[in-house]
């Protein structure tokens, strides 16, 4: 009897094309019945392993590689017990489910259908051939087939448990039955839990006295094939999915792989894979997505894919994944067959905050909490749920969103800004460290955060990978910019307005938006999302619009943040906003600093105060302007004022005098003097006030820039009296920001005649003169906005006089008139020991002689003074 060759195809719906591999561990029918007449007889066994194996060989070297690439592998991890298979030559048709069809052609013409269905937990599997020509008297046929679940050298064997190895090969030969309308038909009968395999057969039909016998195959002369246990499945949606009766689908997008190998593995620890099935071109694939489906998941706790002979890769739409056995020169992630867990978001109210009213806090979730002094329980330390426990600190300073940095599983060599997968949190922020644990303890982390009114904000990477991840396997030449750019190959810099990127980054954002209830997102080195396919920039990035127009997004934050992890210098191109993207405001940042170490100019820093109107006065305004001092890559506040080295030139610091620490006192009140004016100027600029992680406590990187010499908040550093004033002064800046919201949250630019700009001896702003170094500024509230509707009496505050200065020497300031029936009043004074050099109820300015009102203000400080009733 022939065995089955390697290179098995099957035509029309469905061609598969199977390699050699190890034996599968499972049993094989041992015989046959007719329905009609009984049992018939033994199932032959095939011929000695060896000759299969010199087939297989020779089939391997013969066959080309596009044959070679489709592989089906089993492992001795899959035992299924002996059973008996019955052959009925019945084709009458009872409903039983789905059925799965697939039609082949023969060489000579003819047509071949298969129908595989579900009946009373037996799979059921017809085959008909219609329109047969056969030289025979006799017309007598025969399927010679096999059942196996890697290749045609692993047949299931007659009896595993008795057989040697050299028996565990093996072909059946299965009689059809001809109907009255010359068709001829069988039908084959199998446990479920033998399933998935395939089956492999070719047609046989006796010799008679003066031929030899017939051998039938597909019109490409090879055997005949299909899968029985799962199904085509559906292109959409990708990744994984179930259905309401238990099926699983998987859908996987690749334009240029060759041959995509479903792999299934029994224990996250696997090395190898359970099962590994080959996604057949002509059945399992649609357009550019490669697809299988199964009704259920037998005891597989986790999949993967392979492509093109490579390592089994993620899915990049996996929702849970976890690690796996250690993998190069990393650790290899596969998706778990699992639904989402469960969530009770009942409750839950987005507290949808307007852009002008945030006061942002970014935070790292590991560094925030992993410390010991957070006095956490170390399974909770470094975890979303740590987030929860320190809420009260979050509140305490104003804060009423947090920006989250990045949350995707990542690179842990390279950190957070280097990720690996779009679609689940990195696992390690779970309290168990799993993925479920992760996901659930995020979204309950959501919901304390809105139920006391602060928002979740988070930064997401789409511009780039880790290098050696998932898409570079899957198809690098669709995901990643290959040709052109040579940094952009360099950087593993995806092809984000390319369709299929277009469409992954959109999906996952819907993702986060949909099952996480998160408010928003910060895009990360956001100029590359403008990149067309040869490196170009585009004046209309399809992403970039796709996410402004985008119906499910229209409720969040989106924020470009032109900030490069790779370190380099993005180029300064216009952000396309369709009045929907809000941008991190690196030039505040910049003109700022300028100006407190005495270097910029009145015009910038005016600019900076009054909203940006060079960058936002397109249609956008204030509100779309996030404001920082400090972030997590640069120096940390209080090295900005404590390090200014030739090295760190671009970081436009100034140490007040004397390089890195020091005990000398007039330094030290100098650097504790910029660091007010630094907060108290970001806070009574117009736009988002964007503070970073530590510097409330006055967290140092020893002057690094350095991303990853960031460290761990020290929670004992809190106690301390520069934490104790600094986080006293930022909740007087929130608090005040609210009260004068009129003022200081406005969504629009302030009118010509609410400003009003001063020097220091009431003369006109010297813009352009770098030598300059003092400016003020008067706010007017409008008079409708000063006092409550129907309410005639005098407002009980009014205007707002601010004062900055840069210079080395004390300054008289000579204040402008109140308003009638009041007088002014110094809130701040950055120049003041605490506590005095902020006060809610302020200190009242005396009044010089009728109408004149002066103030001392020394040297490197800020003044803030209100109009109020006498």
């Amino acid at each position: 009897m022939a065995t089955l060759p390697l290179s098995i195809a099957m035509q029309a719906s469905c061609c598969l094309n199977c390699g050699t591999t190890e034996l599968s561990k499972l049993t094989a029918a041992n015989r046959y019945r007719h329905r009609h007449n009984g049992l018939r007889g033994s199932v032959k066994l095939g011929i000695e392993r060896n000759l299969v194996f010199g087939e297989v060989v020779q089939n391997f070297k013969e066959t080309p590689l596009r044959d070679r690439d489709l592989k089906v592998y089993a492992t001795s991890r899959v035992s299924v017990e002996p059973m008996e298979q019955r052959v009925y030559t019945s084709t009458e048709t009872e409903e039983a489910g789905k059925v799965s069809t697939y039609r082949f052609r023969t060489e000579t013409g003819d047509m071949v259908k298969v129908f595989v269905r579900m009946k009373n937990a037996k799979c059921i599997v017809n085959i008909e051939v219609s329109s047969l020509h056969l030289s025979s008297n006799d017309r007598l046929l025969v399927l010679s087939w096999g059942i196996y679940r890697s290749d045609s050298s692993s047949f299931m064997p007659s009896n595993f448990r008795s057989s040697t190895p050299a028996d565990r090969t093996t072909t059946l030969e299965t009689p059809f039955t001809e109907t009255c309308s010359g068709r001829f038909t069988l039908e084959l009968e199998f446990e479920a839990k033998q399933i998935p395999f395939y089956l492999s057969f070719i047609l046989k039909s006796p010799a008679d006295a003066d031929s030899s016998d017939l051998d039938i195959r597909s019109h490409r002369k090879t055997n005949f094939c299909f899968p029985v246990g799962f199904g085509r499945g559906y292109p959409a949606p990708l990744g994984l999915s179930f259905s309401n009766d238990g099926s699983m689908n998987f859908a996987i997008f690749s334009r240029n792989a060759e041959s995509v190998v479903l792999c299934l593995y029994g224990e996250t620890t696997a090395e190898k894979p359970v099962l590994e099935l080959d996604l057949d071109p002509y059945v399992n694939r649609s357009g550019d997505i490669w697809h299988a489906s199964f009704e259920s998941g037998w005891d597989f706790v986790s999949y993967g894919y392979r492509f093109d002979e490579g390592n089994v890769l993620l899915d990049p739409y996996a929702k849970i994944i976890s690690r796996s056995v250690p993998h190069g020169t990393g650790l290899k992630y596969l998706g778990r067959l699992c639904e989402e867990p469960a969530f009770n978001w009942a409750g839950d109210v987005r507290p949808d905050l307007a852009m002008e009213k945030l006061v942002v806090y970014r935070l790292n979730v590991t560094r925030f909490t992993e410390h010991k002094s957070s006095n956490l329980p170390t399974n909770i330390a470094g975890t979303f749920s740590g987030l929860t426990e320190k809420l009260e600190h979050l509140k305490h300073l104003g804060v009423n969103a947090v920006l989250l940095e990045p949350i995707f599983p990542f690179d842990e060599q390279k950190g957070p800004y280097f990720p690996i997968h779009f679609f689940s949190p990195m696992n390690w922020f779970g309290p168990s460290r799993g993925p479920v644990s992760a996901v659930n303890s995020m979204k309950d982390m959501v919901k304390k955060f809105h139920a006391d009114g602060i928002e979740v904000l988070l930064e997401v990477v789409f511009t780039h990978t880790a290098e050696g991840e998932a898409l570079q396997g899957i198809d690098i030449s669709s995901y990643y910019h290959i040709n052109g750019v040579a940094d952009l190959k360099a950087r593993n810099a995806l092809n984000c307005n390319y369709p299929v990127v277009q469409q992954m980054v959109l999906d996952s954002l819907r993702y986060w938006v949909t099952e996480f209830h998160v408010d928003g997102f910060c895009f990360i080195n956001a100029s590359s999302l403008m990149r067309g396919s040869k490196g170009e920039y585009l004046s209309r990035p399809p992403l970039v619009e796709a996410i402004a127009f985008d119906p499910l997004l229209s409720k969040t934050k989106i924020i470009a943040d032109r900030w490069d992890p790779h370190g380099s210098v993005p180029k300064e191109t216009r952000f396309p906003h369709w009045k929907r993207w809000a941008e991190v405001n690196s030039k505040f940042s910049k003109d700022v600093r300028n100006f407190l170490r005495g270097e910029g100019l009145l015009s910038d820093l005016a600019t900076r105060l009054c909203g940006n109107g060079d960058i936002f006065s397109d249609g956008r305004g204030p509100a779309f302007a996030f404001n920082f001092i400090s972030r997590n890559s640069g120096l940390p506040l209080v090295d900005l004022v404590s390090f200014s080295g030739v090295k760190l030139a671009s970081e436009l610091s100034w140490n007040c005098g004397e390089e890195g620490p020091t005990d000398k006192t007039a330094v030290l009140e100098r650097r504790l003097k910029q660091i007010r004016n630094f907060l108290f100027i970001l806070f009574v600029s117009l736009g988002v006030p964007v503070l970073n992680m530590g510097d409330e406590c006055g967290q140092s990187t020893g002057g690094s820039p350095a991303y990853s010499d960031r460290k761990a908040f020290d929670w004992n550093a809190l106690g301390t009296g520069f934490a104790t004033q600094t986080t006293q002064f930022i909740a007087f800046l929130s608090s005040f920001r609210i009260r004068r919201s009129d003022l200081l949250q406005e969504r629009n630019f302030l009118k010509e005649e609410n400003i009003d700009w001063y020097g220091s001896d009431q003369s006109s702003p010297k813009w352009e003169d770098p030598s300059c170094k003092f400016l003020a500024m008067k706010l007017k509230p409008d008079e409708e906005e000063a006092t409550e509707p129907g309410d005639v009496s005098p407002p009980i505050w009014g205007d707002l006089f601010v004062a900055f200065s840069a210079a080395a020497r004390s300054e008289t300031v000579i204040l402008p008139p109140p308003p009638e029936g009041m007088g002014w009043f110094r809130l701040v004074d950055t120049a003041l020991p605490f506590p005095g050099f902020f006060s809610t109820d302020g200190e009242p300015v005396p009044e010089q002689m009728a109408g004149l009102f002066a103030y001392q203000m020394k040297s490197h400080s800020c003044a803030l003074f209100e109009a109020r009733c006498l």
